[in-house]
């Protein structure tokens, strides 16, 4: 199943590299109480994630900020090497947003967010959406019809929706 909004999204830990290497990051810690924007992908280093969704994430971060979002976080079924590695190349650790690897696609097939694409190599990867979380609960959700295309999905978009 889909989430939808009015739903609360599931428990799942993602990964990060902390101080001491990878870590868990129990998504429950990041959303109660607070107000979240999360956005998911299919992969670091692709073309439209690279050159159009998280960019369009750097550029409203400080307008999220003044609506009273506490975080923006990123996800991609990637390791938290690679994210790391992402954030730092494309700006996105320095501008503030926060990038979690979903490994083993846990979270994303946890709230029906999975593809694949076996000619690319996609496996149980991220459709690319966007929502808005209030203490857990999706307030707004939206999700690209097309893995390839970042409209709906974007800072943008999702700024307008707040």
């Amino acid at each position: 199943m889909t989430i939808a909004v009015g739903d609360k999204l599931p428990g799942a830990s993602l990964l990060r590299i902390g101080e001491e290497g990878p870590e868990s990051v129990p998504m429950a810690d990041r959303l109660a109480g607070r107000k979240v924007i999360i956005f998911g992908l299919p992969g670091a280093y692709t073309g439209t994630c690279t050159m159009a969704h998280v960019p369009s994430f750097i550029r409203t971060k400080d307008q999220f900020d003044a609506k009273g979002v506490d975080e923006i976080i990123c996800v991609s079924v990637n390791d938290p090497f690679v994210m790391q590695a992402w954030g730092e190349a494309t700006g996105a650790t320095a501008a503030g947003l926060t990038l979690l690897g979903d490994a083993a696609s846990e979270f994303t097939s946890a709230i029906g967010m999975e593809f694949d694409a076996p000619p690319v190599g996609f496996i149980k990867r991220s459709k690319r959406y966007a929502m808005y979380v209030e203490d857990g609960v999706v307030k707004v959700l939206h999700a690209e019809e097309n893995p390839g295309v970042c409209e709906a999905s974007g800072g943008e978009a999702m700024l307008a929706e707040i």
